[in-house]
């Protein structure tokens, strides 16, 4: 498999990139990063330094990609958090160029825009080009519970109201839609929930849920989902693989003290993850 994963890229720390294409490695996968920003690190922090990469800069690096005869050997297109408005036109036109060389490849979208605690921490035209133009030409996307509420207008908290949403975003035209951190109010106590949905059915999975703040961690997960979807077309599968291994990676990072995601100490859970966690059909 080969993963033309457009992104963010830090020095220090792992965000974006930085956080997806390691453990895509691990899998075996050949992963083409294409950077959008490059900093020292994450924004989190406060300050940082380093530039947003001009948005025909990055369209040159994929153009360099496609003279090289590679874009018909990718089979999915990765994107995540964009710092401007200009880089969804060029992500969508690298998903157009993809699929006219191999019609097979997917473009999996990690709508990043903020979560609820936090709220939007985008600037505020990126939501809406999120929404309008770069969402429905996805074949999966991997919102949080915050975000599928934006792209759908909605208020999903229950997992009536989850599921209800979930269609609604799938009308828009992604067939397969992976909701993260699902807080439904009557999940059992100290725990979290993914929620996965496609043409097939939708499942959930539980996991403990960790009083920590993972910087990357939505990255890693919309990478590794994405990859195990597209391996094997089972979205339960798919989901309690990558609930598996990022439980784990966030506890390992838990349990070491330190703020960043300790993504290489790690690296045996994304490429042999325990499964001890079992997704439950809820429709």
């Amino acid at each position: 498999m080969k993963i033309l994963s457009i992104q963010s890229a830090v020095a220090y720390g792992h965000v974006g990139n930085s956080a997806a294409v390691f453990p895509l490695q691990r899998l075996g996968i050949e992963v083409l990063p294409v950077n959008t920003v490059h900093f020292s690190n994450h924004t989190g922090y406060g300050a940082w330094r380093g530039s947003l990469i001009a948005p025909e800069d990055v369209h040159d690096v994929i153009l360099g990609i496609e003279e090289r005869g590679v874009l018909g050997q990718i089979d999915v297109v990765l994107s995540g958090y964009q710092g401007g408005t200009g880089i969804g036109d060029v992500i969508v036109d690298a998903v157009q160029r993809v699929k006219a060389a191999n019609p097979s490849a997917i473009y999996a979208c990690d709508p990043v825009m903020g979560n609820a605690k936090s709220g939007c921490f985008v600037a505020p035209e990126i939501p809406v080009l999120l929404r309008d133009r770069v969402v429905p030409v996805a074949d999966i996307i991997t919102p949080n519970q915050f975000e599928l509420g934006f792209l759908t207008g909605t208020d999903p908290s229950t997992l009536e109201s989850t599921l209800d949403s979930v269609d609604l975003a799938r009308a828009m035209g992604p067939s397969t839609v992976l909701v993260t951190s699902v807080e439904r109010p009557d999940r059992a106590a100290g725990t979290i929930e993914m929620l996965a949905v496609d043409e097939t059915g939708a499942w959930i999975v539980q996991t403990p849920h960790l009083p920590f703040k993972a910087n990357g961690s939505g990255d890693v997960t919309a990478a590794l989902f994405s990859a195990h979807y597209r391996a094997t077309g089972d979205a339960a599968a798919a989901l309690e693989r990558t609930a598996s291994s990022v439980f784990d990676l966030i506890e390992l990072t838990y349990r070491s003290g330190e703020r960043e995601l300790q993504l290489i100490e790690a690296q045996e859970f994304y490429a042999h993850p325990r499964l001890q966690f079992s997704a439950e059909r809820v429709r």
